[in-house]
């Protein structure tokens, strides 16, 4: 039967650790706190390509995947508890390493099989207009032979649209779970299409300011650039990832149209990490120039100071200058206008006519000597 590989646990051949047995009696719990935060995931059971069952809970989604053996389970949560994914551990035989990654979030992007099951790593991300910054998000996908379970850390990506565009083409919906991965593949890539023209128009902002001469735009560059760094982690890794899946259609014997979607998600993934990889060396060469556009502003500046304090220099000297040649009659005249009885020239006849003319010579000759060293 096709389930007969997820009641094995069951035999002694195949006992679960003992670090997921606590995890059976939460599927048919009765705690009605539990039977809430159970009946709030997003759960779907599929025939065919079509929604045949919407279980309210994750044990009710358990007990009809059972009876139905062609059918395959969509089950979608959003930051879960320890304890649904505990339960869909022990359910679905998932690997512990696994379940251990999916609880702690804060993994880099990544494709790895455990067994019949293939667990996938996804960085999502979405441009914020009015903060003008990207937002990434944590997707975990677990994806076996009949059922997919989906683990969200974030706002993206919008997995509801993702489900709906699988519901409204069955066909597509047909070929089973790596159908389903196909489409979260296909709609986290599509979002990386407005954070790549948000980012272009943040450059082009960035471009203008630098030349503008802004001065916050050096936070500016350097808060992208971590965007960047990020947004390159998210991306870099899906290109391996899907050369990866692309590398067992043959073993794994994946559907010919699902090849070509796939194919197409890896043409876009590669596309866009190369604009990633592009933006980052944009704003280091944009850093770059900035840099040189400030050394410059600045030494401008400098030189502006130091032509200020020549000038400066030059106008304390001039005024040095006539202060010291009016400072010299003002000298002469302060000595002959002493009150003593006993200086010589007092009562000298030409003692006045030689202060005038001592007064002239000494102005006289400062003026020469200030004239031929340039201070006048």
């Amino acid at each position: 039967m096709k389930h007969s590989w997820r009641r094995q646990p069951a035999t002694p051949a195949a006992a679960p650790t003992p670090a997921r047995a606590p995890a059976r009696p939460a599927a048919a719990s009765t705690d009605p706190a539990q039977q809430n935060r159970a009946s709030v995931v997003h759960a779907a059971l599929y025939r065919y390509g079509r929604r045949v069952s919407t279980p309210d809970s994750l044990a009710e989604t358990f007990r009809q995947l059972r009876e139905d053996p062609d059918g395959m389970a969509w089950i979608g949560l959003h930051r879960p508890t320890e304890a649904e994914l505990l339960t869909l551990a022990d359910e679905f035989d998932l690997h512990p390493l696994a379940v251990e990654d999916a609880m702690e979030a804060h993994q880099r992007p990544k494709l790895e099989r455990y067994g019949e099951t293939l667990f996938v790593v996804l960085r999502a991300a979405r441009y914020l207009d009015a903060a003008e910054e990207v937002d990434f998000g944590e997707l975990h996908v677990f994806v076996g032979r009949d059922f997919v379970i989906t683990v969200r850390h974030g706002a993206a990506p919008d997995l509801s649209a993702v489900r709906n565009r699988m519901e409204e083409t069955p066909e597509l919906m047909a070929l089973g779970p790596e159908a389903v991965l196909y489409a979260i593949l296909d709609a986290v890539v599509d979002g990386y299409a407005p954070v790549v023209e948000g980012v272009q128009n943040d450059i082009d902002e960035i471009e203008t300011e630098v030349f503008r001469g802004d001065p916050e735009v050096s936070r500016r560059i350097y808060e992208l650039s971590r965007e960047m760094v990020e947004f390159q982690r998210a991306t870099r890794p899906l290109v391996g990832m899907l050369h990866g899946l692309m590398a067992g259609f043959a073993k794994y014997r994946t559907d010919e149209e699902l090849q070509r979607y796939l194919r197409d998600v890896a043409d876009h993934v590669t596309h866009t990490s190369e604009r990633v990889d592009g933006f980052r060396q944009a704003l280091a060469d944009i850093l770059t120039v900035n840099s040189t556009l400030v050394t410059q502003q600045q030494n401008a500046e400098m030189r502006a100071i130091a032509e200020a304090g020549f000038e400066q220099n030059e106008e304390i000297k001039k005024i040095s200058s006539w202060a010291a040649i009016l400072f010299a009659p003002t000298l002469v005249g302060t000595i002959y206008g002493m009150n003593f009885d006993h200086m010589p020239e007092l009562h000298w006849t030409f003692g006045y006519p030689f202060a005038l003319v001592l007064m002239a010579l000494v102005c006289t000759g400062l003026y020469v000597i200030f004239k031929r060293r340039g201070w006048l």
